[in-house]
C-alpha cells in the first residue's frame, strides 16, 4: 500500500470523525478523497460516495432516532421524490451523459470534468452554510406552530432537486435539507437534522441501488473496507463532541470546504 494510499484510508477516519464531531459536513469531502487521492475516476467515485455517505448517515440517523428526535411522517413525504429523482439520475441520466460535454476556447469539459466542476460548486455553496452559520434557520424554528403544516408542493420539488444533485455527485446534501425541514416542515432544528441523517441515509442507498442496476464496476472489499474505517471514526467523533463544541469547529471546517472547492474548480478547469 503506498502513502496516498494510506493517507486516502486515514481520510475516512477523518470524514467519520467530522461526522460525528460536527454533525454533518464530512460527507463532503468523500469524493474529492477518492478522486485525488485514491485515483478512482469521478463518475465511480460518486456511486461510492452515495454508499458511503448513506451507511455513515444512517449510523447518525439511529441514533437520532433512539433519541425520539426523528419525524417519521416528514421523512417520508421529503424522502419519496427524493429517491424516486435519486434512483432515476444514477439508473438512467449519469449512464447517458456523453463524455465530452462542450467545449470552450479550447477547453474540453468532459463528463469527469463537469461533474467534478458541479460537486466544487456544491462544497462552495455547502461552506457558505457552515460559514454563516444557522442563525435564521434557529430563528425559522423559535417560530414553529404547535400544529405541524407542511407546504406539500415545495417539500415534494426540494425533494426532486436533492435527490437529482445527490445521484449526480453522491453529495447527501444536508445543508439543503435541514432548511427545507425547518423552513418548510416546521420541524424544531434538532428533529430537522435527525429526520434529515435518515433521508439522506434512504435516498444514498437508494441511489446506489440504481448505480448497481445499471452495470456499475463496484470493488466491494475496498468500498466496505473504506465504510467502515469512516463507520469507526463517527463513533469517535460523537465521543469527542462530549468534550469539544463542534459547532466552534464548524465555520474553521467551512473555511476549509470553501478553500477545497474552489481549488477543485482551478485544478479540473485551468490545470
Amino acid at each position: 500500500m503506498t502513502l496516498i494510499e494510506i493517507i486516502g484510508f486515514f481520510s475516512a477516519a477523518i470524514i467519520g470523525i467530522s461526522l460525528g464531531l460536527i454533525g454533518g459536513g464530512g460527507s463532503i469531502l468523500t469524493v474529492p478523497v477518492l478522486v485525488y487521492l485514491l485515483g478512482i475516476n469521478p463518475v465511480t467515485a460518486t456511486a461510492y460516495s452515495l454508499f458511503i455517505v448513506g451507511f455513515s448517515s444512517l449510523v447518525g440517523g439511529l441514533s437520532y432516532a433512539k433519541k425520539g428526535l426523528v419525524n417519521y411522517k416528514t421523512g417520508i413525504v421529503f424522502t419519496i421524490p427524493a429517491f424516486i429523482s435519486v434512483y432515476l439520475t444514477r439508473l438512467l441520466l449519469v449512464p447517458a451523459l456523453p463524455d465530452t460535454w462542450f467545449t470552450i476556447a479550447g477547453l474540453e469539459i468532459t463528463k469527469s470534468i463537469g461533474i467534478m466542476v458541479i460537486f466544487a460548486i456544491l462544497m462552495i455553496a455547502a461552506s457558505y452554510s457552515m460559514i454563516k452559520g444557522k442563525k435564521k434557520i434557529k430563528e425559522a424554528a423559535e417560530e414553529v406552530d404547535t400544529v405541524q403544516k407542511f407546504n406539500y408542493p415545495l417539500i415534494i420539488i426540494e425533494g426532486i432537486v436533492v435527490g437529482a444533485l445527490t445521484g449526480l455527485v453522491g453529495a447527501g446534501g444536508g445543508f439543503l435539507i435541514i432548511p427545507a425541514l425547518v423552513v418548510l416542515a416546521k420541524l424544531p432544528m434538532k428533529e430537522a437534522v435527525g429526520t434529515s441523517l435518515l433521508i439522506i441515509a434512504a435516498k444514498s442507498l437508494i441511489g446506489f441501488i440504481g448505480d448497481i442496476q445499471s452495470g456499475g464496476d463496484i470493488d466491494w472489499m475496498f468500498l466496505i473496507i473504506f465504510t467502515v474505517i469512516a463507520g469507526a471514526g463517527i463513533f469517535i467523533g460523537t465521543y469527542l463532541s462530549n468534550l469539544i463544541d463542534g459547532q466552534k469547529l464548524k465555520k474553521g471546517f467551512g473555511w476549509f470546504v470553501l478553500i477545497m472547492g474552489s481549488v477543485m474548480i482551478v485544478k479540473e478547469l485551468f490545470l
